[in-house]
C-alpha cells in the first residue's frame, strides 16, 4: 500500500460526516483541507444560528417539531452562540467541514442527537449557505454604509471650515483654472454620494430569502418560507428555489459596487499625493497616515495614500476573480461557489478598513493656503480674457483666438499676462477697454463669477454642502434648485 492510500484510509466519512453515509472510503488529508471552510466561514456563526432557530420554528408549526423540542433547540443554540461570543468554541477539525457542521454538531452535544438530528429536516446546506451570506453581508453592508456616512461628514466638514482657499484647478495635470479647495473636496464627495445611494440599492437588492428552497427543488413538508423570510428581517422571498440556491449576484453586486468605490478613493490619493509632494507642499499628511525612508532620513512618504491606491487594484482583481468563477457554472450549487465566501470577507475588510482610513486622513489633514496661492499663475486667467470680449458682444471662437494671442506675447516677453499694459492688450484686439485689468486678472474674481449651479462661488459651494446634507438626512439629492 502507497503512503497515500495508507493516509486516504484514516478518515472515516460514514461516521463522522453529514453526507458519510453513501461513501465507503475515507478521504485524502489533504482533501479533507482542501475542502473545508469552517477557517473563514466562522464568521457566519450568528447567522447561522438565527436561520437555523428561523427553521426549527418553521418545523414547529408544520409538526416536525414539539414545542419542546423547538424550546430545546433554541436553548442548546444560545449556548453554542455564546461560547462563538467568549471565543471558547471548540473546533473538531475531523468533523467540522463549515459552520453548519460545526454548529450542529455542537448543538447535538448539548442537547442530544435525538432533538438535533431533527433540525436539518428539509433543509439542506446549500439554501443554508445562501442564506447566511445574505443575513452576514446585509449587517456588513449597514456598517460600510455607516463608515460611508462619516467619510461625507468628514468631506463636508472639511469644505466648510476652508471655504476661502484657493489653489490651481488642473486637467492633463497641468494647471487649468483657479477653484476653491473646497470645491476640489466636494468634487470626490460627490463621487462618494453617488456610491452612497448606489450602496443603498445593492443591499435593497441581496435582502430576499433562499431558505427553505432545499438542495435545489424545494421543501415537500409545507414549511412557510414568507413567515422564516419575515423572522430574519428579509424583504421578500427567492420565488425559484434553484435559482436561489444557484445566485451570487449579489456578491458580484457588492465586489462590482466595492471596485467602482475604490476606483474613486484611488483618484483622490493620486490628487492627495501630487499635492502633498514638495513640489505642490498644498498639503501635509499627519504624522499617522505616513511613514520615512530606512535610509534618507528627510523623506515623509504617503503610505496611507499609496496604499489605498494599491488596494484599489486588489479590489478590481477579487471581483474579476469571482466572475470568472461563476462564468459557465452549471445549474444549481456548485461547490466552485465556494470561493465567493473568502472573496466576499476579503472585500468587506478591504472597504471597511479603507473608508476608515481615507476618512482619517482627510480629518487629519493639514493644508497651506500659502503654498497653493503662490501657484495661481495669470496664465490660469485667459479664460477670463476671452470671457470678458464675449460680454462685448464678440463670438466666443474668436475671443478664445484673441486670448491665445495675449498667452504667447507674455510668454515671448517673459512676464505674466497682468504685467501687460494696455498699449500691448490693444495691439492685440483694441476691443480691451480700460477696465481689463481690473475686471479680468484677479483669481477671487474669476472663481466667484462660477455661480451656476456646481459652479466654484462661495455660494455654489454652499448650495453643494447643502446638497450632501439633505444627501445624508433624506438619503437623496435634488435634481435640480
Amino acid at each position: 500500500m502507497s503512503d497515500s492510500q495508507a493516509q486516504t484510509g484514516r478518515s472515516k466519512p460514514a461516521q463522522n460526516k453529514l453526507w458519510g453515509g453513501r461513501f465507503t472510503g475515507g478521504v485524502d488529508p489533504l482533501m479533507e483541507a482542501y475542502n473545508e471552510s469552517l477557517s473563514y466561514d466562522k464568521a457566519f456563526y450568528a447567522q447561522d444560528i438565527a436561520g437555523s432557530i428561523a427553521w426549527a420554528r418553521a418545523n414547529k408549526n408544520v409538526g416536525i417539531l414539539t414545542e419542546e423540542e423547538f424550546k430545546e433547540i433554541e436553548r442548546g443554540f444560545s449556548i453554542v452562540k455564546k461560547e462563538w461570543e467568549e471565543e471558547k468554541f471548540n473546533i473538531r477539525p475531523e468533523v467540522d467541514e463549515d459552520i453548519h457542521t460545526a454548529n450542529e454538531r455542537r448543538l447535538g452535544e448539548i442537547i442530544g442527537q435525538a432533538i438535533a438530528g431533527k433540525l436539518h429536516t428539509g433543509r439542506s446546506r446549500n439554501d443554508q449557505i445562501a442564506t447566511d451570506l445574505r443575513l452576514w453581508l446585509r449587517d456588513e453592508l449597514h456598517k460600510i454604509q455607516s463608515h460611508l456616512t462619516s467619510l461625507l461628514t468628514t468631506i463636508i466638514n472639511a469644505a466648510s471650515e476652508k471655504i476661502d482657499v484657493l489653489l490651481p484647478g488642473y486637467t492633463h495635470l497641468q494647471r487649468a483654472q483657479p477653484v476653491r479647495w473646497s470645491h476640489w473636496l466636494l468634487s470626490y464627495g460627490f463621487f462618494f454620494a453617488a456610491d452612497y445611494k448606489r450602496l443603498r440599492h445593492v443591499i435593497q437588492d441581496l435582502n430576499y430569502c433562499p431558505l427553505g428552497s432545499g438542495a435545489l427543488s424545494g421543501n415537500v413538508f409545507g414549511i412557510n418560507r414568507g413567515a422564516i423570510a419575515r423572522e430574519l428581517g428579509f424583504d421578500g422571498l427567492c420565488w425559484n428555489s434553484m435559482n436561489a440556491v444557484s445566485d451570487r449576484d449579489f456578491l458580484l453586486e457588492t465586489m462590482s459596487w466595492g471596485s467602482r468605490f475604490m476606483g474613486h478613493v484611488s483618484r483622490i490619493a493620486t490628487d492627495l499625493c501630487i499635492y502633498s509632494s514638495q513640489e505642490s507642499g498644498f498639503v501635509k499628511l499627519s504624522d499617522q497616515y505616513a511613514t520615512g525612508s530606512s535610509l534618507m532620513p528627510q523623506k515623509k512618504n504617503p503610505d496611507a495614500l499609496e496604499l489605498l491606491r494599491g488596494k484599489s487594484g486588489q479590489m478590481h482583481g477579487i471581483l474579476m476573480g469571482f466572475m470568472s468563477t461563476m462564468n459557465s457554472l452549471p445549474s444549481c450549487y456548485n461547490k466552485d461557489m465556494q470561493e465567493g465566501t473568502a472573496a466576499i470577507l476579503s472585500t468587506v475588510k478591504l472597504l471597511s478598513d479603507s473608508i476608515i482610513i481615507l476618512t482619517r486622513v482627510i480629518d487629519t489633514l493639514t493644508i497651506s493656503p500659502t503654498n497653493m496661492a503662490k501657484a495661481l499663475e495669470p496664465s490660469m486667467l485667459a479664460t477670463e480674457l476671452a470671457d470678458y470680449l464675449v460680454k462685448k458682444g464678440v463670438p466666443f471662437r474668436e475671443t478664445h483666438h484673441i486670448s491665445g494671442r495675449v498667452v504667447a506675447l507674455a510668454e515671448k516677453q517673459g512676464k505674466g499676462m497682468d504685467e501687460l499694459s494696455m498699449e500691448e492688450l490693444r495691439g492685440v484686439d483694441k476691443r480691451f477697454g480700460d477696465d481689463v485689468l481690473r475686471e479680468c486678472f484677479d483669481h477671487e474674481s474669476a472663481v466667484e463669477k462660477r455661480t451656476a449651479e456646481g459652479g466654484t462661488s462661495r455660494e455654489s459651494v454652499r448650495e453643494q454642502l447643502r446638497v450632501l446634507k439633505e444627501l445624508l438626512k433624506t438619503g437623496d439629492m435634488p435634481r435640480w434648485v
